[in-house]
């Protein structure tokens, strides 16, 4: 069965039919489900979230053609892989931005650019995003980050230092925190 399904996900990318394509990835936290367009990785949801929810949404607002083709994601996987072991510091994976727009945008690119082993708080990050004050739309934003990990609002903070919140809850903020030597 298996094989057929991924014959189908093979077959329907040749012919250009496979607009998103997904697969659930292991990660030191449990599954992760990653999404990819041609455009590049699309999704990223953490452990704990519904992955049937996930998959409805893209196939709602990018594409009712949502193929599990684990192939397509083979470089995320990698690089997520080595991300964990510590090795990679960096991500260098194209990214499709179309499950975001307008000022959350905006302060999730502004994540996208913290370093490895650094941490902005959210007025930083409000700032960096272009309106200082909206202190609480930039935390609406990073609970709204629909690439956790690789768009890293694991690194923002509140401003006294505190952990604040995390869609993969906060031993996992923790946890990423600590491997990259902030905590």
């Amino acid at each position: 069965m298996k094989d057929s399904l991924q014959r189908l996900a093979e077959r329907a990318d040749s012919e250009g039919l496979l607009d998103v394509a997904y697969a659930s990835v292991d990660s030191p936290f449990g599954p992760l489900l990653l999404a990819a367009t041609p455009r590049g990785l699309v999704r990223v949801s953490l452990p704990g979230y519904d992955a049937e929810e996930a998959l409805e949404e893209l196939a709602e607002r990018i594409s009712p053609r949502v193929l599990e083709a684990p192939a397509r994601l083979d470089e995320a996987r990698r690089e997520l892989d080595l991300y964990f072991e510590g090795r990679l510091t960096e991500f260098d994976l194209p990214l499709d931005w179309r499950l975001t727009d307008g000022f959350r945008k905006r302060v999730q690119r502004a994540i996208e650019r913290i370093p490895y082993g650094q941490t902005r708080s959210y007025t930083e990050v409000a700032a960096l995003a272009g309106n200082e004050r909206a202190v609480r739309a930039a935390g609406t934003a990073c609970g709204s980050n629909p690439i956790p990990i690789v768009v890293p609002c694991h690194r923002v903070l509140r401003s006294g230092g505190s952990l604040g919140g995390y869609g993969g809850g906060l031993p996992m903020k923790e946890a990423l925190l600590q491997l990259e030597g902030i905590l």
